[in-house]
């Protein structure tokens, strides 16, 4: 996918909503060769998506080696509502000291007030040191079901061609 095209993809405003919330499912490839989906927080860059974990993570491990990454970031409650954006990408690590900014970003997408500074108290505690995990999109689709923007096969069936 060219850099125009995936910059239309993620630049559309129900990407920009789904990319300004907190939780997103990481898949990625573990040490047996088996894919992994797990539910991450993430915070978006306007550039990269940021994930950040334990070093002793499973994921920052099979990262390390395999930096070949998929996401899911979903939204709507109804079917006229549902929303997808699938991004593929790269993942770079990057160990540091404490909490990860980004981490205390996502966190405030979803919390405030006494929640968010018990939250970051614990977060402090608990993280001696955190791997930022930087995924760079190279490919990204965006699909608003409820509008008619579908896959193509999906677009296909719906239209009988």
């Amino acid at each position: 996918m060219d850099k125009q095209e995936l910059a239309h993809e993620l630049g559309q405003p129900g990407a920009q909503e789904l990319l300004s919330g907190a939780m997103a499912r990481l898949a990625y490839n573990g040490h047996d060769d088996f894919p992994r989906v797990i539910p991450v927080g993430f915070y978006w860059t306007s550039d990269r998506i940021v994930v950040s974990t334990a070093p002793t993570s499973p994921k920052a491990r099979a990262l390390a080696s395999r930096p070949q990454v998929a996401l899911t970031i979903d939204g709507g409650s109804t079917p006229e509502e549902a929303r997808a954006l699938l991004i593929r990408g790269l993942a770079t690590l990057e160990t540091v000291d404490g909490v990860t900014e980004e981490y205390l970003e996502s966190a405030r997408n979803s919390m405030d007030g006494p929640e968010l500074a018990e939250f970051e108290a614990n977060v402090r505690s608990t993280y001696p040191q955190m791997v930022r995990i930087s995924i760079e999109p190279l490919w990204a689709r965006f699909y608003d079901f409820g509008a008619g923007r579908l896959p193509g096969f999906l677009a296909d069936l719906v239209n009988g061609t």
